[in-house]
């Protein structure tokens, strides 16, 4: 071989070893809703417990309410993108946390003084405080980024309406992969009204929170049970695994913080192990190494992974 094709080949071999790994996504697909509710339907043996990235898995460079988060935080694991809604001046469907733009947007004062045209002048700003390129996106490219890569629990700030969203994700035909987030019996009521085939996130701290939702009309399998932000006793989760209700703790806040200051502990396996089935909070890189373990040691696995 001569000695310029014999270089030649030594330099695309450094080139292709010093180029960074590209990260494999981890998606959830569901062929229709029947597979959506068989998969949130709690059983030993269909159990697959999944981290919900709040406000999608922000991080630094990676801001958060952002498309380009939800699909950074698909190469961590496979994730439920839990997202926020607000209106612009002309009620165009934003994905937006705070009333204002000035923490998360090079944007200053509330979202309702700028119409969607406006606002796309905007760029994203991470939780450092950084600039991205990235853009405030609307409801509209959330739902088609979302087929076939990731559950969502979709947030609504207040003023924004279940109707509008709930006919936004008919028409994207994403009902196989949504899940709306109410805080109170009385939304509740409503969504399942609107969308009786739609699956509802419900804050259920009690037991009589659960009664007070089935008396409503709404049943067990339509319910995914928000048990709040600090971990319930294991016989609560049996109650609510009983009746085949898969379960979401909040660990954004304490149980975060708890975690990153002692990583050796594993909270979120042990968390996992004592009952909970989601974990919605902002540390996705331990939590999904810590859940990854879980379901290894476990010999978990799911068809609707890939």
């Amino acid at each position: 071989m001569k000695f310029h094709h014999l270089l030649f080949l030594v330099m695309v071999a450094v080139f292709f070893s010093c180029k960074p790994k590209q990260k494999s996504h981890q998606y959830i697909h569901f062929k229709n809703i029947q597979e959506l509710y068989q998969f949130l339907k709690w059983s030993p043996e269909n159990r697959f417990p999944l981290i919900s990235a709040h406000r999608g898995g922000p991080m630094p460079g990676f801001p958060e309410n952002c498309i380009e988060t939800f699909d950074n935080a698909t190469t961590y694991n496979p994730v439920i993108i839990e997202f926020d809604i607000a209106y612009s001046k002309d009620s165009v469907m934003v994905i937006m946390h705070d009333d204002k733009l000035d923490r998360t947007s090079t944007g200053k004062g509330s979202i309702g003084n700028y119409t969607y045209e406006q606002l796309k002048a905007f760029n994203l700003i991470d939780n450092n405080g950084e600039e991205t390129k990235f853009k405030i996106p609307i409801l509209d490219s959330v739902l088609s980024w979302s087929k076939g890569k990731a559950l969502l629990t979709i947030d609504l700030k207040k003023g924004v309406s279940y109707a509008r969203v709930i006919e936004k994700v008919r028409q994207y035909k994403v009902e196989s992969n949504s899940i709306i987030i109410t805080y109170t019996a009385d939304q509740a009521k409503e969504v399942h009204q609107l969308a009786p085939e739609m699956m509802i996130s419900a804050s259920v701290q009690k037991k009589a929170e659960l009664k007070r939702l089935n008396n409503m009309g709404i049943p067990n399998n339509r319910i995914v049970a928000f048990v709040g932000v600090s971990a319930p006793d294991k016989e609560f989760y049996k109650y609510l695994h009983d009746k085949g209700i898969t379960t979401i703790l909040g660990t954004m806040g304490n149980i975060d913080k708890s975690a990153m200051a002692s990583p050796a502990k594993n909270v979120y396996y042990h968390l996992i192990n004592n009952g909970a089935d989601i974990l919605s909070g902002d540390n996705l890189p331990q939590a999904a190494e810590e859940l990854d373990k879980f379901r290894y040691n476990k010999k978990l696995s799911s068809s609707h992974i890939n």
